[in-house]
């Protein structure tokens, strides 16, 4: 039996949503805010593979088919993706109570010029970098804010004492964690309990068909226990799910990118590839893309609230909307042939 994924009092808002645009919202996690199950998000794509006017154009189609959560941090493009992503906002004036706004603090966005205290998660660099992106999104509260990585240099009560400082005086409204292991999160949940403070609501971690162990295995026990939501990124494998890749990198891709050879070293090996191939037929009988198939399967996990969708083209991104349509295909006969192909699926433990 699956998983009820809403609270029965919700549940007639969230079939009207979806009859309405074809858009599916969950809860992320046990917290009351609702995030469309796929967002926006601007990683590598903001500056550095586009502009304001596509980066308006994407985010108006995204919004159009009923996405309300748009993603950002203040390393993306060293600060200028927030920048970006704030003037399109402030051209669009759409209602703020209308969507749903994200920043992630930890890699500071000086890059190689990054003094003492403009990295980490001190107190002091948690406050100012909420300052700084608040500033460059243009907005006077973030919905999200995410510790974008774990900083062993620092003591979590420090960490979780800024963020509940920072909701306190309400400049973000929930925070979370990014790549954080099951058990850093659980101490932030008990420090916080124990204080009678906010712990963290979401994690981000990033989540497909060839990076499973995090989502459906080490935080099986956070989904029961505290009601962790999850907000995935790189559902398509930063494009290696698409296809695209599988005779080479064509140029103008993200791989393909000066700078993001670790990308293209972790992404592109042959047995992935190779697997890629392999879902073609499926993708081919439910009448999909690989990408749009791809997708579907990621929020066809109920521990997922929203994936993260990244695009260069609105052809991309509305291809990728088509995983709405595929989600209702996928079923159990579907996902086991999936699984014979990928063979990826992590070992839980023996108890």
């Amino acid at each position: 039996m699956e998983r009820l994924l809403y609270p029965v009092d919700t549940a007639q808002y969230v079939a009207k949503q979806i009859k309405d645009n074809n858009m599916e919202y969950r809860r992320l996690g046990k917290s009351g805010i609702q995030l469309s199950v796929l967002s926006f998000g601007s990683w590598v794509t903001f500056h550095k593979q586009i502009a304001d006017n596509s980066a308006d154009e994407l985010m108006g189609i995204a919004y159009d088919n009923g996405i309300n959560f748009f993603d950002n941090a203040e390393a993306y493009a060293l600060g200028e993706s927030e920048k970006m992503m704030g003037r399109v906002l402030q051209a669009k004036q759409w209602d703020r109570t209308s969507y749903v706004l994200s920043s992630k603090v930890f890699f500071g966005w000086r890059g190689k010029e990054n003094k003492p205290n403009q990295t980490g998660l001190s107190r002091k660099h948690i406050f100012e970098a909420c300052h700084e992106a608040l500033e460059r999104l243009q907005t006077d509260y973030l919905d999200l804010y995410f510790c974008h990585r774990p900083d062993k240099n620092v003591p979590i009560e420090e960490v979780v004492w800024a963020m509940n400082q920072l909701i306190a005086q309400g400049k973000v409204l929930y925070w979370g964690t990014s790549e954080w292991s099951a058990s850093e999160i659980m101490e932030a949940h008990m420090f916080a309990r124990q204080y009678h403070l906010v712990g963290p609501t979401m994690e981000q971690p990033e989540y497909n068909m060839f990076n499973r162990n995090k989502v459906e295995n080490e935080y099986l026990g956070l989904f029961s226990s505290v009601g962790l939501g999850t907000t995935i990124w790189s559902p398509l494998a930063s494009g290696l799910l698409t296809g695209k890749y599988n005779n080479g990198i064509p140029e103008g891709s993200r791989l393909a990118i000066e700078g993001f050879d670790w990308l293209k070293e972790r992404q592109l090996q042959e047995a992935k590839i190779e697997k890629v191939k392999g879902l073609v037929p499926i993708a081919e009988k439910l009448d999909a893309s690989l990408a749009a198939l791809s997708i579907a399967w990621c929020i066809k996990n109920p521990d997922v609230s929203t994936a993260i969708l990244g695009a260069t083209r609105k052809e991309q991104l509305t291809e990728n909307l088509k995983a709405l349509d595929v989600l209702p295909k996928l079923s159990d006969e579907i996902i086991q042939e999936i699984e014979q192909v990928i063979q990826t699926k992590p070992e839980l433990p023996q108890f």
